[in-house]
């Protein structure tokens, strides 16, 4: 079911790879509420993946973006401007990369050339989209910017590697970024923590159906899908949630704040 309440809106959603990924239900799920988009990924992510299936269904351009680049970030919002006749009101960074969890590199052993890599791409780029962002003047008053992340940032999850530490300066990024954008223009920064999902990214880690089940158990609602967390991020592209920035929100059935549960206890007495 829709309600429109993004109509009239527009917005730039990075990361769609292919249908598992949650910035592809994202789109999906911004479009269905009346918002036009413009969708983003770097070259090699586009050669791999599906992403003008994605563009075709929502009437979206595609604009390649290693976000890395100053020079491919710029050309992408400028152009995303273009397209739209003026600013945009949201902006979605779902993207994270590792390579030491690629290639299986324990966190005691990680390649720094690889940790380097991995950092920009995960983390620093959200800084990167944000102060162009806010140098061309790209963002709408109101606006809402929201990034992806997951508890290890926060919580030991000793496969999650190098990750953790690129989502906790994720999340920091968010904070401080969102203070100054919200000072000068109003504009709301976020991120979600996400239940573990099955995405391309996700199950390139270690032991993730382990993260999978154990999640499960742990959360009294469930491990929350991608479609539900697209839901939730429709929610925060709204104008009813004006009033939120600089907020880690975990969307994740309850695990973030559960100790134990009954069902943990009884498979540990087996």
């Amino acid at each position: 079911m829709a309600y429109n309440l993004l109509k009239g809106k527009k917005g730039i959603i990075f990361g769609a790879l292919n249908e598992q990924s949650i910035a592809w239900k994202v789109a999906q799920r911004c479009v269905a509420e009346g918002a036009e988009i413009v969708l983003t990924n770097s070259p090699l992510a586009l050669r791999m993946g599906e992403l003008n299936k994605l563009a075709e269904e929502c009437n979206a351009p595609v604009i390649p973006a290693d976000v890395t680049s100053n020079e491919d970030v710029t050309n992408l919002i400028t152009k995303s401007m273009e397209h739209f006749g003026g600013g945009v009101d949201f902006i979605l960074h779902s993207i994270g990369m590792s390579v030491n969890v690629r290639k299986n590199i324990h966190y005691t052993e990680n390649n720094y050339e690889f940790t380097h890599k991995g950092f920009d791409i995960s983390a620093l780029s959200f800084h990167r989209v944000m102060q162009i962002a806010m140098k061309l003047d790209a963002v709408n008053e109101w606006g809402s910017i929201l990034a992806l992340t997951y508890i290890a940032a926060q919580r030991v999850f000793p496969d999650y590697n190098d990750m953790a530490d690129n989502k906790a300066y994720l999340e920091s990024i968010a904070r401080n970024f969102g203070y100054q954008y919200g000072v000068k223009k109003h504009v709301r920064v976020n991120t979600i923590s996400q239940s573990p999902t099955r995405t391309t990214a996700g199950n390139g880690v270690k032991g993730f159906d382990g993260f999978v089940n154990y999640a499960e158990k742990m959360s009294p609602l469930g491990n929350a899908d991608a479609d539900q967390c697209a839901d939730y991020v429709v929610t925060l592209f709204s104008d009813l949630t004006r009033m939120v920035t600089m907020q880690n929100l975990f969307h994740d059935g309850g695990f973030s704040f559960t100790g134990v549960t009954q069902s943990v206890i009884e498979q540990m007495e087996k």
